[in-house]
């Protein structure tokens, strides 16, 4: 297994592990206030929800716009205060259904309200963060992260002369925002390249979102590669797709779906990062809260066994083996230079 504290292991194949649950993990669980447990929020003091209310699902369009700010305003009043979101879910349903939601009885004062943006140039990030903001209804936005970090190009096209971390870096200076981070699905060794090009660059995340889920200890493992670095230097690890939006359970793995989230749970994340779309999804987060015991590497093990058969070549993580979640991927305006790539190109395709 590479060193997963040195960057330069970023380059380096890797599919599965000696030992799957040679993993870190939380030996404290968190600060327990009623039904909800809060993490510290990196080498912050920020103290933030274990569970966070995921931003795609609250703008699905199953559900209406009064049931989906009753559901937001249920989620934050039991406790949970990390809202997510992205600029481009459901084409911007989810942030101004968040923005309703906040605008009222004061509920933008009781969340860490987070988004994503898809602009890999300065003007077309800027753009996207002013418009994120006028839809949540907000004058900043706590934590704003580069999305879908895919590619090995994409920490260049960010950090580049014009690029979008330009246009994020200006934005804090503004106070429209507080904290930046990064996301992504696809690869490991990709947040690792991002990860060595912001050291190259002397710059610090505050945040990482990535893939943390039971099968991923098998297969190009988040968890194995990324993990401990961020632990080590103190970044905020937030965790998602503890069920693949769904696709995991529909796995048939012997695996009942509070044991996803407590696994999540159990590594050293800041918040786990869930699909509510109704009452029942949202009990059943509190619940699996309300059980989460640290779990040592034994009952880990175990764990991961029941999981092992199902992982092994990402069958059911097809956020990592398939172009279904790559939204980024569609929409190549977003990137910049990729339009005027396939304008050259066109004439040779023919």
């Amino acid at each position: 297994m590479p060193d997963t504290h040195d960057l330069s292991s970023a380059m380096l194949p890797v599919t599965r592990v000696a030992d799957p649950a040679d993993l870190p993990f939380v030996t404290d669980p968190g600060e327990r206030r009623g039904d909800m447990l809060y993490r510290r929020f990196g080498r912050t003091d920020e103290m933030i929800s274990a569970i966070g209310l995921g931003g795609f699902h609250v703008g699905k369009s199953a559900l209406t716009d009064d049931e989906a700010v009753h559901l937001i305003h249920e989620s934050i009043d039991r406790g949970i205060n990390f809202v997510d979101n992205c600029w481009d879910y459901n084409k911007g349903r989810s942030e101004l259904r968040v923005g309703v939601a906040l605008d009222q009885g004061g509920y933008r004062d009781k969340v860490f309200l987070m988004s994503k943006m898809d602009g890999r140039t300065k003007k077309e990030a800027a753009n996207q963060i002013d418009a994120s903001l006028q839809r949540m209804r907000t004058d900043c936005i706590d934590l704003i992260q580069h999305h879908e970090i895919l590619r090995y190009d994409d920490p260049d096209r960010i950090f580049a002369e014009e690029g979008a971390m330009e246009a994020f870096v200006e934005a804090k200076q503004a106070g429209k925002l507080r904290y930046i981070g990064f996301t992504g699905h696809k690869d490991p060794r990709i947040h690792l390249q991002m990860l060595a090009v912001a050291a190259e660059r002397g710059f610090h995340f505050d945040a990482v979102q990535m893939p943390l889920n039971i099968m991923d200890a098998h297969f190009r493992s988040f968890a194995h590669l990324v993990l401990p670095y961020l632990v080590e230097h103190g970044i905020a690890v937030l965790g998602m797709k503890s069920f693949g939006d769904g696709v995991l359970l529909k796995s048939n793995a012997p695996i009942d779906p509070l044991e996803y989230l407590h696994y999540s749970l159990n590594l050293p994340t800041s918040v786990v990062i869930t699909g509510i779309e109704n009452r029942r999804d949202l009990d059943q987060a509190f619940k699996a809260v309300r059980t989460f015991q640290p779990m040592d590497k034994v009952r880990v093990s175990e764990l991961l066994a029941r999981s092992r058969p199902y992982a092994l070549e990402g069958k059911y993580e097809l956020f990592k083996t398939s172009a279904t979640f790559d939204g980024t991927a569609k929409n190549a305006e977003w990137l910049g230079d990729d339009v005027d790539a396939v304008n050259l190109l066109a004439p040779v395709m023919e």
